[in-house]
């Protein structure tokens, strides 16, 4: 009996250690009512926008990236953003990725960044509209700010998608517009505090099991309701993630979660912030777990109608407090 006890109490340590390591959790948090407010209406024009307008927004369509490209443009240019542009060839074709500083200029900045293009010729509302409909929000916020003591750096990535639908995702390789600017900071040397990356944030849903997982012993951790959005780091940036999510819970009342785990459990290196692993810098995922919620990923049901614009707002008001506490 006093083996079993004993071995019980084991289990439970290495859990409860588990669940440290792998959630960072923080105490609860009453959210600033000073947060500033993001508009849900603005949230889903832009959605609409880039997943029927600007239609389609594929690798195979680069004269509608470009139009995509000019319409973040002028948008980060009524924001008050410093733009510019990164442009290289592939396949014969010319893509670029868009860019907007704001705040003094310092020799270390922040980046936050989100991919336009769209996997195939499908809508791509949730992946990724709606993580570049937040970033233009961001922009907006970010230009009416007394509070950037160094300068953040935004960026629209092209080719982040796969090539073929099914098949690796384009980021993965040289030529996806991440992995671009990602070495061309490394080749400036210029010193990144923290990156962020919006991939997929718009969709949420309050039914039982409407959230899965790539382990089923992640169920014991998180809520089997898909109505909170993650954020997601590396095993050894358990510091990194906590002060995100402490800081995103401090706008809005919604839930945010963490998760700091090994490059082999799966999505947790599926965008655009692995290339800025591999280039030395520190970079979160922020998400509503892709596929893991949303079964419309990768399909023509992708579309704006299934997004939830009221708890994008709170995303975006997260990552504005998150951006202004890393910058202190």
């Amino acid at each position: 009996m006093r083996v079993v006890l004993l071995s019980a109490l084991a289990v439970l340590v290495l859990l409860a250690a588990a669940w440290f390591v792998v959630t960072q959790p923080i105490s609860p948090t009453v959210p600033d009512e000073s947060s500033p407010a993001v508009k849900p209406a603005r949230l889903e024009g832009h959605v609409r926008m880039l997943s029927e307008t600007l239609f389609p927004r594929d690798w195979r369509h680069p004269e509608n990236l470009d139009r995509v490209a000019a319409y973040i443009r002028k948008e980060f240019q009524q924001a008050n953003g410093m733009v510019s542009e990164q442009e290289y060839k592939m396949c014969g074709n010319t893509y670029r990725n868009v860019m907007a500083l704001f705040g003094p200029e310092t020799k270390e900045r922040i980046v936050v960044g989100a991919h336009y293009d769209a996997a195939g010729e499908l809508p791509g509302a949730d992946d990724n509209a709606s993580g570049v409909a937040g970033l233009i929000e961001l922009a907006y916020l970010l230009g009416r700010s007394n509070a950037l003591p160094m300068q953040v750096e935004l960026v629209a990535f092209t080719l982040e998608e796969p090539l073929v639908l099914g098949g690796p995702g384009n980021f993965r390789t040289p030529n996806g517009g991440s992995a671009r600017h990602a070495v061309l900071l490394k080749e400036q040397g210029i010193p990144v505090r923290i990156m962020f990356s919006l991939e997929m944030i718009g969709f949420f849903r309050d039914a039982e099991n409407s959230q899965s997982f790539p382990l089923s012993v992640m169920k014991l951790f998180y809520p089997s309701r898909g109505n909170w959005i993650a954020v997601v780091g590396k095993l050894d940036q358990g510091l990194a993630v906590r002060r995100v999510k402490k800081a995103m819970r401090k706008t809005s009342t919604l839930p945010v979660y963490s998760l700091n785990a090994p490059k082999f459990v799966e999505g947790i290196d599926w965008s655009d912030h692995s290339n800025y692993w591999k280039a030395g810098y520190t970079a979160v995922m922020i998400g509503d777990t892709s596929f893991f919620r949303n079964h419309n990923y990768h399909k023509k049901e992708d579309t704006a109608d299934t997004l939830d614009y009221d708890r994008m707002a709170m995303v975006v008001q997260g990552v504005y407090g998150a951006v202004i506490a890393f910058s202190h």
